[in-house]
């Protein structure tokens, strides 16, 4: 094991975990950005590191373990919890700003350190961030680390999320760090590796705005045009293009929240990623009758982020990052307006389109040459029966999936029995077979999702020492849309008033 060394006008380098044990290709190409958008910050030397979790199928991904690689956990303990840098290794924090329940604020990592990019054997770059890693100049009097529970919250959520289908950062490993914080009371304190396809958020491009510099924010137009769109290089307007399609990834990614019953919970414009990723499970849950204005973010009194209005805010949050691009989408600040205006007003129509498509795989309807102007209605009457019947979102729809809607009470309500009737006479018209219609709600569909309840119970028992019960979880979400078995605890509601807190 060595010490991270410190340098003086870069970023901070490691020198120094053993090579053979992963195999690192690290790049850093965001410290090669300007100054002003990061700075360079050693993590803050764990007392007693001990791997807690390490996520061998995505290290096998990134291409960190060779075949016979030595993953000994003392040594992973060291590299993950920041008191051994990999070969490579360049940690910075990065400076970025945010409106924060429309409040804007000038931000940055507060408690994170992005140490490289990983460059993958298939080519693909993601940003490898220690999460909790110590303070920074952007802590604003905080401590800089992170309790065991939420990190371990993030992993399993995070992981979830990606067998779901859903764009998502990643967690690589949680360590824990044989220190306590403080967090109204002594809580054990830990490191998380997180994994993303970059941690580019609209509030970057605020920040870059707001310094008034337009170098320096055509300088992060083109490195995020690099990064993630690079057919867009030479186009006749490159910031448009970028805005559009930003504005396309997050359509798609809140109609996958949508389809699974995800509320995040913080929709910040710090917390949403050019790349279209879900980033930031602090106060995030899962619905379980569906309800609209359900929230559970202990911090969100408003209902700002509810589950039915994260459509909404994804256009509002839009509409803050086409703000902070103006100047590069036209020298005349009325013709960029109007551009941007433009691209936003089509949000509402695209949404409603991809959210219909989306629904029609779940109640197995044909997207191609087999749309019906009644599908809406349809659609949206089974939606107001569950409200009304508080049945639960995701085994309403499993059930469907698995023509199985005998066993719960409300299935024999006069109103569900007439929908259903309805349903299954325009599957009949389908231009497809019954079994391809199945196959797309089955796979539309899941049969396990993260229930808030259940997760709590594995986390609490985690912190406590036991993770048989948070291993046993993610086994069971490994495979959501295959036919679960396994403990019916998995499977049903909990109890009403669940609350959520962001951890830090």
């Amino acid at each position: 094991m060595t010490d991270a060394a410190t340098g003086s006008d870069g970023p901070i380098s490691g020198r120094g975990a053993p090579a053979n044990r992963l195999a690192w290709k690290l790049d850093n190409t965001y410290a090669r950005l300007p100054e002003a958008f990061w700075t360079a910050v050693a993590p803050t030397p764990a007392r007693a590191p001990g791997m807690i979790m390490f996520n061998q199928p995505l290290a096998a991904e990134l291409g960190l373990l060779a075949d016979g690689a030595d993953i000994d956990p003392d040594a992973l303990a060291q590299i993950f919890s920041g008191n051994a840098l990999p070969e490579g290794a360049a940690a910075i924090a990065q400076a970025y700003a945010g409106h924060q329940f429309g409040n804007f604020t000038m931000l940055g990592d507060g408690r994170a350190l992005l140490v490289g990019e990983q460059v993958a054997p298939d080519g693909r770059r993601f940003d490898v961030q220690f999460k909790g890693a110590g303070p920074t100049p952007f802590s604003r009097q905080g401590d800089g680390r992170a309790a065991l529970g939420p990190m371990l919250r993030e992993y399993v959520i995070s992981e979830a999320m990606h067998a779901l289908g859903v764009p998502t950062t990643r967690s690589l490993a949680v360590v824990a760090t044989g220190e306590g914080v403080f967090r109204e009371e002594p809580l054990p304190g830990a490191v998380l590796t997180r994994v993303a396809a970059s941690h580019l958020r609209f509030g970057t491009f605020q920040y870059a705005a707001a310094l008034g510099q337009p170098e320096l924010l055509q300088a992060l137009v083109d490195y995020a045009i690099d990064r993630h769109d690079p057919d867009l290089r030479g186009a006749p307007a490159p910031a448009l293009g970028l805005l559009r399609r930003v504005m396309e990834r997050h359509v798609d990614l809140v109609l996958n929240w949508i389809r699974i019953g995800f509320v995040h919970g913080v929709m910040n414009t710090d917390n949403m990623t050019i790349s279209g990723e879900t980033i930031d499970y602090g106060p995030c849950a899962f619905i379980d009758g569906f309800n609209p204005a359900a929230v559970f973010s202990s911090i969100d009194q408003g209902g700002r982020y509810a589950f039915g209005a994260q459509p909404g805010v994804a256009q509002w949050n839009l509409a803050r990052l086409a703000e902070a691009l103006l100047p590069l989408l036209d020298p005349d600040k009325d013709a960029a307006i109007r551009l941007a205006e433009e691209q936003l007003n089509g949000f509402r129509d695209l949404y409603q389109i991809r959210w219909q498509a989306m629904m029609r795989r779940k109640l197995g309807l044909a997207a191609i040459d087999g749309e019906e102007e009644s599908d809406a209605a349809l659609m949206g009457e089974l939606l107001q029966w569950m409200r009304a019947a508080g049945a639960d979102y995701a085994n309403t729809f499993r059930a469907l999936s698995d023509d199985d809607v005998t066993r719960p009470e409300q299935f024999a309500d006069a109103a569900f029995s007439e929908w259903r009737t309805r349903w299954e006479a325009r599957r009949d018209r389908n231009p497809i077979s019954p079994a391809a219609a199945r196959a797309l709600m089955l796979a539309a569909n899941p049969a396990v999702i993260p229930r808030n309840h259940v997760v709590e119970d594995a986390l609490a028992a985690a912190t406590g020492g036991n993770l048989a019960p948070l291993k046993a979880l993610l086994n069971a979400l490994a495979r959501p849309y295959e036919p679960f078995h396994g403990d019916p605890a998995y499977t049903e509601p909990g109890p009403g008033g669940f609350k959520t807190f962001c951890g830090t």
